[in-house]
C-alpha cells in the first residue's frame, strides 16, 4: 500500500493541492494519512478538510483542530494563533465542525502509531529532542510512530534496549526493511514549514517495500498570502510563509 503522509496543512489549500498532485506523479497512492491540524492559521479550512474528505484516508486531531471547535483554552495560543483560531470558528461549517470534532487523538495503522505531537501527548507535546522522543517510546508498541506538530521533518532512532534515540533530519529516502531501530518520524508540515523551507512538505509511505520517501514542493505562496490579507488574519502568518518559518 501506498500511503501520502501529511501534517500541519493549516488551512492552504494552494499547499495541499500541489501536495497531492505531485504525490499523484510519484506514483500515485491508495490512501491519506493525516496527522492533525488541518485547519488553523489559514484562509480555507473548510475547502482543506473537503479535500481530505474526498480521498480514503485516516486522521487525528491536532490542537489547532480543537481550537477550532472549542476543545481548548486559547490562553495556550500566541495572540496570532488565538485571533486565527476564532476566526476559523466564525467560518466552520457544521459538518466540518463534526468531522473535526469526530478525530481520535491516536490512530494505530499496521506498524505505524499515528499521532499529531507525541504518542505520550498527542495533541500538546512537541518532540523536539531525543529525550523526549525517548520518553515517548513506552506510550506505543509499534515498530514505528509518525507525528506532526513542530513543523520539521525530523526522525528519532530509538533502539529497541535501553530505550536511547538519536536525532536526525530526515532524508530524502528511509528504508524501513532492516531498520533495527524503533522510529519515530515526522514529515514536516504541508501549510506552514519551519525549517527555513518555504515549500510544503510531505512524505510518501511504501508498505511493501517498506521505505518512505520525503519530499518538498512548491506551491503559489503569493496567492496564499492575498487570501489571509483579505480574510483579514494576522500579516505574520501571511509573511512568514515566504521564509519557512
Amino acid at each position: 500500500m501506498r500511503c501520502a503522509i501529511v501534517s500541519d496543512i493549516h488551512s492552504n489549500l494552494a499547499a495541499f493541492r500541489a501536495v497531492l498532485a505531485h504525490a499523484e506523479q510519484q506514483g500515485g497512492y491508495e490512501t491519506i494519512w493525516c496527522l492533525g491540524d488541518v485547519v488553523g492559521y489559514g484562509p480555507r479550512p473548510n475547502e482543506c478538510v473537503d479535500l481530505l474528505r474526498g480521498h480514503p484516508h485516516v486522521c487525528v486531531a491536532g490542537n489547532h483542530d480543537w481550537a477550532a471547535v472549542g476543545k481548548l483554552d486559547l490562553g495556550h495560543f500566541n495572540d496570532d494563533a488565538a485571533i486565527a483560531a476564532l476566526w476559523t470558528r466564525k467560518v466552520l461549517r457544521q459538518d466540518i465542525r463534526r468531522y473535526l470534532l469526530s478525530l481520535p487523538i491516536v490512530r494505530v495503522e499496521e506498524e505505524f502509531t499515528l499521532a499529531h505531537g507525541s504518542p505520550r501527548e498527542p495533541i500538546w507535546e512537541y518532540l523536539t529532542s531525543a529525550t523526549r522522543a525517548a520518553a515517548s517510546l513506552e506510550s506505543f508498541q509499534t515498530r514505528f510512530c509518525l507525528v506532526g506538530h513542530t513543523h520539521i521533518p525530523i526522525v528519532f532512532r530509538c533502539q529497541t534496549v535501553g530505550g536511547c534515540c538519536v536525532t536526525d533530519p530526515l532524508e530524502e529516502r528511509t528504508s524501513l526493511i532492516a531498520e533495527p531501530s524503533r522510529l519515530i518520524i515526522n514529515p514536516g508540515s504541508v501549510g506552514q514549514p519551519r525549517d527555513e523551507d518555504p515549500r510544503a512538505s510531505y512524505a510518501i509511505l511504501d508498505t511493501v517495500r517498506p521505505e518512505l520517501q520525503h519530499y518538498r514542493v512548491e506551491y503559489d505562496i503569493a496567492s496564499v498570502q492575498e487570501e489571509i490579507y483579505d480574510a483579514d488574519l494576522p500579516p505574520f502568518l501571511a509573511e512568514r510563509l515566504s521564509h519557512g518559518w
